[in-house]
């Protein structure tokens, strides 16, 4: 009920302040650029759009007063025309396993995303998750960024947002398959390094070319706040640090460590003295040829207890996501094509997971793509065959 009423305010906001020009995503609208400028195809970034990104998705040298209502306040910096989009997938699966064979997904998901300027240097990047898998999923990248700190390099996120942000983004997968690594959870465990609440700290050194990412966040997830009106269900923060190092102008090298504690929460009641403690670090790679770029990622997860009975041992889960996209003719491509690979060895052998993934995109439109993919699952020995449009305007 709460998320449905929540789905109706929303609906309301957009038929109230959405202008009629809404031919392309909010920010290609805004500045007047072509989805290039930033995607190599939407909604992969290329460099300039990590850096967009990066200021808090605020162009400086484009700036106008004129695009905003100041209303004689040098305080205030409100947006002229409320920027908005929507994302809208649609997919038909078809597998050789399972009772259904063939799957309709349409829609898969369906996105409304905001973000822009709040005032000089700070931006803010939400988007509701309408419809995924046929239900309200509701907030879950929702921050505000402030780029530039006291005029340096440092800038801070608040709000929600995954974890695996600085390793991989999953949000911008050109694939059907998943980043499996990030998502999975081992026994009782509600840690993983998707979405999460707290705070990001990211520093350049631009004299060596290095970037550090740190964050603080509560550890388990973005659920609904607990009967106690709180979202952290425990006493603990978890942290994590990334130091990536970039290698000439086609490498970067990186790598993270990620520890949290939890403590067994059944039905919202908290059992203090069976606690889990989660430890991830690992390597991750990316090499940018040009029409050819490889991303790479190995993880290892140790779990203390992760099944919260006291005298459980520790259990080692092995990650790995590969990741390589051909473009023929760079941001100008009319097709993609994509090799994903994913690898979880875990010492519970139910969350193994192995699967190749081969992927075809072709551009009907800048902002309109059709899918061809072929996933074989080597786990289970099944094949699966996906068709699908995906689309933001």
């Amino acid at each position: 009920m709460k998320k449905m009423k929540l789905f109706l305010l929303i609906v309301l906001i957009i038929m109230l302040s959405v202008q009629s020009a809404m031919a392309i995503p909010a920010f290609a609208r805004r500045y007047k650029y072509s989805c290039t400028t930033c995607h190599d195809p939407f909604p992969r970034l290329k460099d300039y759009g990590d850096e967009f990104a990066g200021n808090g998705f605020i162009e400086p040298d484009e700036e106008r007063e004129r695009d905003y209502v100041t209303a004689g306040d040098d305080k205030l910096w409100l947006n002229r025309d409320f920027p908005f989009a929507v994302r809208f997938d649609v997919y038909g699966l078809a597998e050789t396993g399972g009772d259904v064979k063939l799957d309709l997904q349409t829609p898969y998901g369906v996105k409304l995303l905001t973000g822009g300027t709040l005032y000089k240097n700070i931006g803010y990047y939400m988007y509701f998750y309408l419809f995924e898998r046929g239900e309200v999923a509701g907030l879950e990248d929702a921050y505000i960024h402030f780029d530039n700190v006291f005029k340096s390099n440092l800038d801070i996120l608040v709000g929600q947002f995954q974890t695996c942000d600085p390793l991989m983004k999953r949000e911008l997968r050109l694939t059907y398959e998943d980043y499996h690594a990030y998502k999975v959870k081992i026994g009782d465990s509600n840690i993983n390094l998707a979405y999460d609440r707290g705070l990001a700290f990211a520093y350049g050194i631009d004299k060596t070319g290095t970037d550090i990412i740190a964050t603080v966040t509560t550890g388990n997830g973005i659920p609904e706040a607990g009967v106690d009106k709180r979202f952290d269900a425990d006493p603990y923060k978890n942290f994590m640090i990334r130091v990536a190092q970039g290698i000439g102008e086609h490498i970067s090298i990186g790598g993270f460590y990620y520890r949290g504690k939890e403590d067994r929460v059944v039905d919202e009641v908290l059992t203090p003295g069976l606690s889990n403690t989660v430890t991830y670090f690992g390597p991750d790679l990316v090499l940018n040829l040009g029409k050819f770029v490889l991303t790479g990622q190995y993880l290892q997860r140790i779990d203390t207890d992760p099944i919260f009975i006291g005298t459980a041992s520790p259990v080692t889960t092995h990650g790995i996501v590969g990741e390589l996209v051909f473009a023929p003719k760079y941001d100008r491509s009319n097709t993609y094509w994509t090799l994903l690979y994913n690898r979880i060895d875990s010492g519970m052998d139910a969350y193994d997971y192995h699967t190749i993934a081969f992927s075809g995109t072709y551009m009907m439109a800048r902002n309109l793509r059709l899918i061809g993919e072929y996933i074989y699952d080597l786990e289970n020995t099944n094949h699966m065959f996906i068709l699908g449009l995906t689309s933001a305007f």
